[in-house]
């Protein structure tokens, strides 16, 4: 039985350090937001009719064959979901309601891990969100709002699909003595695609955020944004309080070169009917 408790004790020590995102059991109060490391949505979660719009967008978006219909349908969805984070900050500061950022776990699977971590990423940033890689956990913590965290997931999950699709239909490769390199070349291609999504994300964003600004005609909103973003950069802070920055890059030229091709392909571009759209979110 000591030998069997010496050992348990030794286990224990060696398992990996895990961030705590809710609060420890029977001190969570009802109704509560939660605080920086909390799990509930509340107040703050996004309304079911939007998460079933941006779902479905997101759907034909992964089923299309023209990437022309995919960009309209991916940006559109985009948008809906940025216009609906901008639209809910004001109306919890008018409302002066409390909702605090909140930390949720979502799986990064082998293979490519890197690349796909490096994809959630770079959508966290775009929605006001930070995402954190734990690589020995086989997951990310994003940090957020309630909210902008679902729109960090949706959006993940139907990018990696057509990223995904598109790396499979690239095919394999073989170096000049005819040995694999399709894994480093499949490491590069998603690499590369993620890097090109952040920009175009980031560029919908921008736009959003312009006409969200333009149309409100109220003084507080940027203020109140950067004020969510200092809380979240908190949040990440008291969770994370060693992280470390690491850069991926890939090593395969085509791979590369393909994969950023393919997330052209993707391009959220923003359009007048998306715009005229996203004016009805929230």
């Amino acid at each position: 039985m000591l030998g069997d408790a010496v050992e348990l004790v030794n286990l224990l020590r060696g398992l990996p350090v895990i961030q705590m995102l809710g609060p420890v059991p029977g001190t969570a109060r009802r109704g509560g937001a939660g605080g920086a490391g909390g799990v509930g949505s509340g107040s703050g979660g996004v309304d079911q009719g939007l998460l079933d719009k941006v779902r479905a967008l997101l759907a034909k978006a992964e089923s299309t064959s023209f990437a022309e219909e995919a960009e309209a349908l991916t940006a559109k969805a985009q948008q809906l979901m940025a216009r609906h984070s901008i639209d809910e900050a004001l109306l919890a500061a008018q409302r002066t309601v409390t909702v605090e950022p909140i930390g949720r776990r979502i799986g990064i699977d082998n293979p490519y891990e890197a690349a796909k971590a490096i994809l959630l990423n770079v959508i966290a940033g775009a929605n006001r969100c930070h995402a954190v890689w734990a690589k020995h956990l086989g997951s990310s913590t994003v940090v957020g709002y309630p909210s902008d965290i679902d729109a960090v997931e949706l959006l993940y999950t139907s990018l990696l699909v057509q990223a995904t699709t598109a790396m499979t239909h690239a095919g394999t490769r073989q170096d000049r003595h005819g040995r694999s390199r399709t894994r480093s070349f499949r490491q590069s291609f998603l690499t590369a695609f993620a890097t090109r999504i952040g920009e175009r994300l980031r560029v919908a964003t921008e736009q959003a955020s312009a006409q969200a600004v333009a149309e409100a005609g109220d003084p507080r909103l940027l203020p109140v944004l950067a004020s969510r973003d200092e809380s979240v950069r908190a949040a990440v802070a008291a969770m994370f309080p060693e992280v470390v920055e690491k850069s991926v890059s890939g090593t395969d030229r085509e791979g590369l070169a393909f994969g950023r091709a393919a997330a052209d392909l993707a391009t959220l571009r923003i359009r007048d009917e998306v715009a005229g759209s996203s004016s009805k979110a929230g």
